[in-house]
């Protein structure tokens, strides 16, 4: 394809994207297809969302979960993990310490654990509202009634992450058991209605997946209406291989970056720490020029941190008390015009 031919398709993703421009780069597009493409999200990326690279803290409060889905070390069938719970003052404690350190967005993450109930949850994001005042408090605590998101959303929570992993009907009922796709996709569509800010996101590179479903995921992103995406590499489990090897899950990981970009415009796109696992740590920095613009630093407690283990060897992310990792991190964004923000965020 020459060089006219491959901006129009870029074009035609920004503004119409289709099934057979997305698979195109997925599947098909050369090095120098790629290099535009590329340059073609990053300039995008700075277009709406600038140069700043915001620092989203995650706390992880449970490795509790219900569900049984085959690709996460944390599931319910996980009978050798040492299973651990933060109590909502410690929550509550936690999130103050996290705003003393600049963060001003705070993701709560657990499995689907039963034991965080609507009141519960209520009374922790009212904790955090009073301990850190202006925080944009984000939920990743898994499928709920329509009632109890619209009691956390009128309770303060500003954000929520619900990862559909696949859009593909057929993988996600084989990959997580007594699930349904639907159910989840309604959770995702009574969130935006709420008023969340909603995030969703895919794992590449899961048993049985194919690139026409990665595609098929960049399209309904932009039908959701989705605020932020998460798009990385799955990391093998023992016993759950990858179909495709670490180097193509790498490759797949950027190319849908960029994709997700081009096609959702100002969202936001972390730089996942699966990626950073899977890859070296140059890995992160190339995601960054290829249309991502967040990354999470984890501020568990060291004692709870090595127990959340949803992925093996998943790599130690640095923390923001940590000035090492600070100067070392804006010294590396400075180096592609890129700098260090706490600041909120928002979607709107």
């Amino acid at each position: 394809m020459n060089k006219t031919n491959c901006r129009e398709r870029l074009r035609r993703i920004q503004s119409n994207p289709s099934l057979e421009d997305l698979l195109y780069f997925i599947d098909s597009a050369n090095q120098a297809e790629l290099e535009l493409m590329y340059r073609s999200a990053d300039e995008l990326r700075r277009e709406k969302v600038g140069d700043q690279v915001y620092l989203r803290a995650i706390l992880e409060i449970s490795n509790y979960c219900r569900r049984a889905c085959l690709y996460c070390g944390i599931n319910c069938r996980s009978a050798n993990l040492e299973r651990y719970r933060i109590g909502i003052d410690e929550i509550i404690d936690l999130s103050a310490k996290i705003f003393e350190k600049g963060y001003r967005t705070l993701v709560i993450q657990s499995g689907e654990d039963p034991y965080y109930t609507a009141e519960l949850v209520e009374e922790m994001i009212r904790g955090i509202q009073q301990a850190a005042p202006g925080m944009a408090v984000t939920l990743a605590l898994g499928e709920r009634e329509e009632s109890t998101f619209a009691r956390w959303r009128a309770a303060g929570a500003d954000r929520y992450l619900l990862k559909h992993e696949t859009s593909d009907p057929r993988l996600y009922a084989e990959l997580n058991p007594s699930m349904h796709l639907e159910e989840r996709l309604t959770c995702l569509r009574n969130l935006k209605k709420l008023g969340f800010q909603t995030g969703s996101g895919v794992m590449i590179g899961l048993p049985g997946q194919t690139t026409t479903s990665l595609a098929r995921d960049i399209l309904l992103f932009k039908e959701l209406g989705m605020d932020m995406v998460g798009a990385g590499p799955y990391v093998e489990l023992p016993g759950f291989p990858a179909d495709w090897s670490p180097e193509r899950r790498e490759d797949l990981t950027y190319r849908l970056l960029a994709l997700n970009r081009l096609v959702l415009g100002d969202v936001h796109l972390p730089a996942t720490t699966a990626l950073s696992t899977l890859a070296e740590d140059q890995a992160r920095l190339l995601a960054l020029q290829r249309g991502a613009n967040v990354i999470m630093p984890n501020e568990t407690p060291f004692r709870y941190r090595s127990l959340y283990s949803i992925y093996p060897n998943k790599k130690r992310t640095e923390s923001a008390s940590d000035t090492s990792f600070l100067e070392e991190l804006s010294k590396s964004l400075a180096g592609i015009g890129r700098s260090v923000s706490f600041a909120r965020g928002d979607h709107f």
